[in-house]
Parts: C-alpha cells; structure tokens; sequence
C-alpha cells in the first residue's frame, strides 16, 4: 500500500479549523479502503485550536500531525503583500513543508490570489512550464469536463495554451482514468478560423501537439460532454465556471418553484425526488473537493471558500488519486 502525506492549511476558508478537521476525520475513515492508499496528514494552523479539534474528533496522532502557523491569511489581503508579511501563516507554512519534502501536496480554502502567488513562488514550477494553470471539473451528461486555466493567467500565450491542455491532459487520465482524454480549444465557433488571435494561434500549435484534439468547442457544447478537457485563457475559463455555478443555482430554484407552483406538480415532485437529488448532487461543488493547480512541482489545491468537511474530504480523495 502506498503512503502519502498531505499538508492542509487548517485555517483557510469561512469555517476553519473545524470543516477542515472533520475532513480529515472524514478521510480517514475511507481513503485507505477506497484507494488503497496509507494517507497521513499534516495539519497547518495554531497549535491550541487544532489540538482541540483533533481531540474532539479522537484522530490517530499517528496519522495526523500539527505544524504550528501563528498567523493566518484573511481574504481582503492584498495578495503580493500577505505572502511578503505573513511568512508564519498557515498558508506559507504549507507551502513551504511541501517544497522541504513533509508533504506531497497542499490543500487550502483560503485566498485563492495568496494561494497562488505562494505557491509559484514557494513550490515553483515544473521544468518547461510557462505558467502554471487552475483548472476545475464541470459536470456534464456524461460525467465531467476539465477547465483550464480557470483563474491563474487572464492574459496569456498560445504557447501557455498548449501546456495548459497538456496539464490538463495528464491531469485528466489520471484522476478520471480515460486514457487518451479529448481536448477542445474554447472558442466562438468550430472552424479553425473562427475566434481571437490567441485562438488563431493556439489552434495548429494543438493540432501538432500529441494530444488528443477535436478542434474548437463552444460553450454550449461543454454540459453535452463533447470534450474531456476544455482549454482556454482565465478570463474566459473564470466567465464560463463563475456562469456554469449560477446557472446550476438559478435552474435548480426554477425547478423547484415550479414543482411547488400547484397541488399536481407537488405530487410529481413527491414521486420525482430522488431524481431531482441526483441531479442536484451532480452540481454540488462539496463532491468535487477543489481547483488543482497544475504546473508547480508538488500538487496544490485551491478548495472552495466554503468549503465544509465534505469538500475538503473530496480535495483529499482527490490528491490521493493524482498521487496514486
């Protein structure tokens, strides 16, 4: 059975440090059986308050450790400043015992603009790599679509564009198992003129790539499954994702004030419920665990602000099956 250890900025996101201890507890409870993996963990914060949660959640302190951080990263920071004055957050702490080698990756629902500056700066980049790249699953009729970059470069190269889908890629089968993962290029139209010069430009860099390419993808085509990794600059990617998360939240009520709207349609809810949860549940961001962030030298992952014990007990899963 293989081991990791995974560090995790326990007093990151609006409720930490407990979600994120119940996470741990969460994992604990599933990762070696469902993964064949022996994970330890490495919990970033002040000492007092994770003793306690570690304490009411009874964690083998054989399998979790605490690494004291005094200060903590608040979200309103300006991100250059926090990681040049907060050295002893919990944040840098992490980043920094997984670039010594205490961790093989890095989880932390805190500011998504400090995470990344930290992180390229702290862990660094792969050999080759550009720029590092986010990238999120988005849930289709099949089953998932990974978006990259989705919030690290607004501006960015075709160049980057073929490593972000190479990242994405690798990415991808691992983490999903498909072995030779579609790759479309976001665009406003199918034909290889179509779109900016970024695109124009990306598109016959793709083409000779190796990967596996379809060509340009709309937005509209990306629920209905057509590609397994979608690529595209952060300003786009962070428009498409930001969208994808209303639209989900604004159908669901519709759904439901509609099921709600008369005695007939109350009874056809009744009898479509477990349905309608399953559908729901395919939106929930809590069954996805987070943002990885590709192209640094260890494994960072970005977990939503809110994230609660379950979120950050699918950002574990989901380093374990990149690592395994």
């Amino acid at each position: 059975m293989s081991q990791y250890t995974i560090a995790l900025d326990a007093m990151g996101g609006d409720h930490a440090p407990g979600a994120v201890v119940e996470g741990v507890a969460l994992a604990l409870s599933q990762t070696d059986a469902v993964f064949g993996v022996s994970t330890k963990f490495l919990l970033i914060g002040q000492q007092e308050a994770l003793d306690a949660e570690i304490t009411k959640h009874a964690l083998p302190l054989d399998r979790v450790t605490v690494l004291h951080a005094p200060e903590v990263i608040e979200n309103h920071e300006t991100p250059t400043h926090a990681v040049r004055r907060k050295k002893d957050s919990s944040m840098m702490v992490g980043l920094r015992a997984v670039r010594d080698g205490q961790a093989h990756a890095f989880i932390s629902a805190g500011s998504t603009g400090a995470l990344l500056a930290g992180a390229t700066v702290i862990i660094g980049r792969k050999p080759g790599i550009e720029r590092p790249a986010l990238g999120t699953l988005l849930p289709n009729r099949k089953g998932h679509t990974f978006l990259i970059d989705c919030g690290a470069n607004i501006d960015a190269k075709p160049s980057y564009l073929v490593q972000f889908a190479q990242m994405g890629s690798d990415y991808t089968a691992k983490t999903l198992g498909i072995a030779r993962p579609r790759v479309g290029l976001i665009n406003i139209g199918a034909e290889e003129e179509k779109g900016n010069q970024l695109c124009k430009e990306a598109f016959p860099l793709l083409a000779a790539s190796g990967l596996n390419f379809v060509g340009n993808v709309e937005a509209r085509e990306v629920p209905a499954g057509a590609v397994d990794v979608a690529v595209c600059d952060a300003f786009v990617g962070n428009v498409l994702l930001k969208y994808t998360e209303g639209l989900a939240l604004g159908l669901m009520g519709m759904v439901k004030d509609q099921l709600m709207a008369d005695p007939i349609s109350k009874f056809g809810a009744l009898l479509s419920k477990r349905a309608y949860m399953r559908l729901k549940n395919t939106f929930d961001y809590e069954n996805v665990g987070g943002a990885p962030f590709l192209g640094l030298k260890a494994l960072v992952v970005k977990a939503h602000g809110s994230s609660g014990p379950r979120a950050i007990c699918a950002a574990i899963h989901q380093c374990t099956q990149y690592l395994a």
